[in-house]
């Protein structure tokens, strides 16, 4: 007999634990003890610095001089862009207000790094244009080697800019250097925006083409992706990408092997591939439309000045860019509605304001947080710059967010703590009949890490709890770190990455990895999951350690609880990574669903990359196996529809 998770007691234990948190953390807070002690930043581009945001918010005029630009866009670069600073502390926010930067002649050329978030500050991207070229490149390599890759280049961002690819005519001297292993030059023959995972592409226009892995570099692997609410004239060259999600845009055409690798999802995109799943380099999905959407709110600066947040609405069964025809729907909120937070306001200020009705923007840095911030009232947005960066510090929830309506939660980093926490973010209660189609509680470019960053173990059961029934989850990585520091089967723990209760809610790019349990657990009716990545943990002990029940070896990498009757998925895959064991382990299903006629799955696959052991069966039975005997090759599994 299967064990499957009974959603509503799980949800309601969840919730129960994390407001039990919140009395005795409060007292903390409010003495004091919980916020970190002021100090005197300095910033690397006083030149461009706000009081508004402080001194890691950098927010760029086109009366600059380009190389005053330059120079404090290479000083934050040089910075973050090495391996070094993957788990460090620092965050940036890098804006520019309308206008044009760079140009055909003299094109603006600079590299992205760790925790640093790049757009335009304009009501449409058009209005912000950068003639030049905004790199990502392998940045793993050791000092005067090459071989190396970019499936670690994590945490950065591009959005609401229109960029010319313009490249100079000769090689810049890229900062930091660029190791280029076919010799001086190949990093300047592309738009090369070569990062993995939680590296959002959003509400961007490229003119030209963008590639999406450093064929510069000897090792070139990446590994995947967002994209939304873009306009890219060329192609999209993905090549040996591993996997990507393109939602809600317009572009040229697709390239790779011929289109990626082993997971290309396109929803509701103009321009997109023709639907395969046939093998290697041929596994695109295809969704005319996009079931429903919001996109993620984002700054505005006026022609005065004046700051304002704009947060577009919900559309339904959509195609192409909310702003194809120069004006979207949506709502404006003045900067004055907002309270701006640091890492040394406390806990308690920030949830008095929320409760007066404020909407929070949390400016770049690392918030230690001894109770949750708790978001009280419906349509508050929940604004991160620069991958702010939460972590609750005695077992609390970083967040919990009470309303089922309307609140939009972005561009934040969730890490668990020294003390386990029930749940890292928890979004709405488990109400019959709670929130609204029209106007969704929203989860846009937030990712939860359990370990890795920390110098300490760390622990969290849930990372991802959505109670909120109509919610949107839109581009969250949840990752039980596989590397960085702390980390090991008992001293990072985690049980499950996301746990959805809400009914009708509606998923896009979900990567959830590594987890100990069963990594989604999905148990609201009519829900949509479009596109899904998983790798499954890669230091399991022993099978003795990982098995669901005496019938059902390991957890399902995506669980779909037994009393769902309608539930849709689209493009999911997960791979076998186990490399940090001597064990053999076997996963009975990799996704697991109840035989209902309503849910359905199409273009699921498996692909085995390392490790003894693999996946018995694709899902619940069906497909399979995939395992380091049969295949043994990282070649894809697939089952094209079930049932």
């Amino acid at each position: 007999m299967r064990v499957i998770v009974r959603p509503l007691i799980l949800a309601a234990a969840l919730v129960a634990g994390v407001l039990a948190a919140v009395p005795a953390a409060y007292a903390a807070s409010a003495s004091g003890a919980a916020s970190p002690a002021a100090s005197a930043a300095t910033s690397v581009c006083p030149d461009a610095e706000t009081a508004t945001f402080g001194p890691n918010v950098c927010v760029f005029t086109d009366t600059m001089s380009q190389a005053a630009i330059q120079a404090d866009l290479n000083a934050i670069a040089t910075q973050q862009v090495p391996v070094g600073a993957q788990f460090d502390s620092s965050r940036y926010a890098i804006f520019f207000e309308p206008g044009t930067y760079g140009s055909a002649a003299d094109p603006l050329v600079f590299q992205v790094g760790y925790y640093t978030e790049v757009a335009g500050l304009g009501a449409m991207p058009q209005d912000t244009v950068i003639d030049g070229a905004i790199d990502v490149f392998n940045n793993l390599c050791a000092a005067g080697t090459s071989d190396c890759n970019s499936d670690d280049n994590f945490w950065r961002s591009l959005s609401n800019l229109d960029l010319n690819v313009d490249l100079p005519a000769a090689a810049p001297a890229y900062a930091p250097p660029v190791q280029d292993a076919f010799g001086a030059g190949c990093a300047n023959s592309a738009e090369i925006w070569s990062a993995s995972q939680a590296s959002p592409m959003r509400r961007v226009i490229v003119n030209g083409n963008v590639v999406f892995q450093d064929y510069c570099a000897n090792d070139d692997f990446a590994s995947g992706g967002f994209i939304a609410d873009s306009q890219i004239s060329g192609d999209l060259d993905f090549f040996g990408n591993q996997q990507y999600l393109v939602r809600n845009s317009s572009i040229g055409g697709a390239a790779g092997a011929p289109q990626g690798l082993w997971n290309m999802v396109y929803s509701g995109v103009t321009g997109a591939p023709a639907a395969v799943f046939t093998g290697q380099g041929e596994q695109n999905t295809v969704l005319a439309a996009s079931p429903v959407t919001e996109e993620e709110p984002f700054l505005v600066a006026s022609a005065a000045g004046a700051f304002s947040v704009f947060v577009p609405g919900v559309r339904t069964g959509s195609s192409g860019t909310s702003w194809a025809t120069g004006s979207e729907a949506g709502t404006s909120k003045p900067l004055s509605s907002f309270f701006i937070a640091t890492p040394a306001t406390s806990v308690a200020a920030i949830d008095l304001a929320l409760a007066a009705g404020k909407n929070l923007a949390l400016t770049p840095g690392v918030y230690d947080l001894s109770a949750p911030i708790l978001v009280s009232r419906p349509d508050t947005v929940v604004l991160g710059l620069g991958f702010a960066t939460l972590v609750p510090q005695r077992g609390n929830a970083a967040m919990i967010v009470v309303p089922n309506t309307g609140v939009k939660v972005s561009g934040l980093i969730i890490d668990a703590g020294p003390v386990n926490s029930p749940a890292l973010l928890s979004v709405g209660t488990p109400l019959p009949a709670s929130g609204s189609a029209a106007d969704p509680d929203v989860i846009s470019d937030v990712f939860f890490r359990v370990g890795g960053a920390e110098t300490t173990a760390t622990a969290a059961t849930v990372s991802l709890l959505d109670n909120a029934s109509h919610s949107i989850i839109d581009d969250v990585w949840a990752w039980r770190a596989d590397h960085g520091n702390d980390v090991g089967w008992t001293e990072n723990t985690g049980a499950n990455g996301v746990v959805v209760t809400g009914d009708d809610v509606t998923a896009y790019g979900l990567a959830v990895e590594h987890y100990q349990k069963s990594e989604v657990v999905w148990s609201g009716q009519g829900g949509t999951d479009v596109f899904f990545q998983n790798e499954l943990p890669y230091d399991v002990p022993s099978q003795a350690a990982w098995d669901e029940s005496g019938t059902f070896d390991g957890y399902p990498a995506f669980q779909v609880g037994a009393g769902v009757k309608t539930f849709a998925g689209y493009g999911m895959g997960s791979y076998v990574v186990f490399i940090d064991t001597t064990a053999t382990l076997h996963v009975t299903e990799a996704f697991q669903a109840p035989k209902a006629p309503g849910v359905t799955f199409s273009d699921l696959f498996g692909v085995w990359i390392g490790g003894a052991g693999g996946l018995d069966s694709i899902v619940d039975g069906t497909g399979g196996p995939v395992t380091s005997v049969s295949p043994g090759t990282t070649e894809p599994v697939d089952v094209t529809s079930y049932p």
